[in-house]
């Protein structure tokens, strides 16, 4: 099936499909692909170790917790928030992502800004719509409310949370995210073969089934 067999087929449904847009993030997105090959010894480490905040405060912790979970939301499949991927970005940005703090900081501020403006609650107070509604006009650069365009345009900050969130989902669960491989799950990957000790001669044939990493 084409590409854009399938994007007509996306538009008549109403809505993409999760599996459908996990894969083509993977496989079209740059820097999904970039980030996906990234190690990241350092996050596993910080991950290994305890799934508490180390860069990000409390508040700000459930803003990007919201804004992952608009990103990939939960439906009859898990989405961000059941794979923890706030905890796969924390991670990353107290290690090798780091240089990334700074637009944390700032972009999630004015982000509660925002939602303090708009609807007089935080962020991740306000219902789905409402936060779809912010997200989309900060993605679209026309948040009359950004105030730090120069600074940090409002679309380069939409685009790190949305390359991030989908790394987090898709990665190996050792950086933090992709809890009980969620990401996995629903993208349909079994989990890298060199785990299971490769595929054997059944497999690569079709005549045996692959058991996924998590039903070891």
């Amino acid at each position: 099936m084409s590409n854009d067999h399938r994007d007509e087929e996306c538009r008549d449904s109403g809505k993409v499909n999760r599996r459908e847009f996990v894969r083509r993030s993977s496989l079209y997105g740059a820097g999904v692909l970039v980030g996906l090959n990234t190690p990241r010894p350092l996050a596993a480490e910080a991950a290994a170790r305890d799934a508490t905040p180390v860069i990000l405060n409390a508040t700000e912790w459930k803003t990007l917790e919201a804004v992952t979970a608009r990103i990939i939301p939960t439906d009859h499949e898990p989405g961000a928030l059941e794979a923890n991927c706030v905890n796969f970005i924390d991670k990353a940005l107290a290690n090798e992502d780091a240089a990334a703090v700074p637009l944390y900081k700032g972009g999630l501020a004015v982000l509660d800004g925002i939602a303090n403006t708009r609807f007089v609650r935080p962020f991740a107070s306000l219902d789905e719509a409402q936060q779809d509604s912010i997200l989309a006009d900060i993605e679209a650069g026309s948040a009359a409310e950004w105030r730090i365009e120069e600074q940090l345009p409002s679309p380069v900050f939409f685009e790190t949370l949305r390359v991030h969130t989908i790394v987090g989902f898709l990665a190996d669960p050792s950086y933090g995210g992709n809890r009980d491989f969620s990401g996995w799950r629903v993208a349909g990957y079994p989990g890298p073969r060199h785990r299971r000790g490769g595929f054997t001669p059944d497999q690569v044939e079709g005549k045996a089934p692959i058991i996924p990493v998590w039903e070891l």
